[in-house]
């Protein structure tokens, strides 16, 4: 069956000496997508490239808010061009939140994120989004901003609550590595009550590694093993799990 990894950083300089090999092993794997995500001006860029470059992937433009306080006023402008002459750039992301590292300009973060919002709004674009120890003020933003926008929740690690209400307001849950360690905590729960439709399968490579691969540089052909989990979990055949997940996949980025 045919898997699509919708998050990843193939840009990455981990990947500059094998890159190729590393597309070439994803197809071998039978995934047919591979989204791409910027996190600054310069990889958007590059995910651009990449996506001329290899049939199966595609790219998404956007800043990640580790890199908030590097925005320029013009960088809009440029991501909406970016997008607009490149019918293989699928989303706005990877935008968001992130207090994990720094809490002193959350005001910034929180501007850019409404800002690329706001774009993904005007362009019809569905968004990536990073959430890292910002639940609240995550949630807050959706309801008011996010109004008409379609889009997933990277990496998902919020609590069971957060994530009924997020399903409700119609976002699809991105699930990577993490679920399968053994520290996974609540997301194994979680992961078995998500309506499956709303579900989407990541690998953030190069980070991010699931088992039996952690430790390593991870690769979109490694989202393998969490379908696998994700059907351990929900006592599902890995066909139906790579079926819809897949499926999910297309609606979400590929329709219009």
């Amino acid at each position: 069956m045919m898997l699509a990894d919708t998050h990843a950083h193939l840009d990455d300089e981990q990947y500059n000496g094998d890159r190729d090999d590393v597309v070439k092993r994803a197809v071998d794997e039978q995934i047919e997508i591979i989204i791409n995500m910027g996190a600054d001006m310069a990889s958007s860029h590059k995910a651009v490239f990449l996506a001329a470059a290899y049939e199966i992937v595609y790219a998404a433009v956007g800043i990640h808010p580790e890199e908030a306080d590097t925005v320029l006023k013009n960088d809009d402008y440029i991501l909406a061009e970016l997008a607009d002459k490149n019918k293989k750039v699928l989303a706005i992301g990877e935008i968001g939140l992130d207090y994990h590292f720094r809490t002193d300009n959350k005001d910034r973060q929180k501007n850019i994120f409404v800002r690329q919002l706001d774009l993904a709004r005007q362009l019809g674009l569905p968004v990536s989004i990073h959430d890292r120890d910002a639940h609240g003020d995550l949630v807050d933003i959706l309801k008011k901003e996010g109004r008409g926008i379609r889009g997933v929740i990277h990496c998902y690690s919020g609590s069971g609550e957060m994530a009924k209400e997020l399903l409700k307001m119609g976002w699809y849950l991105g699930v990577d590595g993490p679920l399968t360690f053994k520290n996974a905590a609540k997301l194994p729960e979680i992961i078995k009550t998500v309506p499956l439709e709303r579900l989407l399968l990541e690998t953030d490579s190069p980070y991010l590694a699931p088992v039996p691969k952690r430790g390593k540089r991870n690769e979109p052909s490694y989202v393998k093993y969490t379908a696998q989990k994700v059907a351990e979990l929900r006592n599902e055949e890995f066909s139906h799990i790579a079926q819809i997940t897949t499926a999910n996949a297309k609606t979400l980025f590929l329709e219009r």
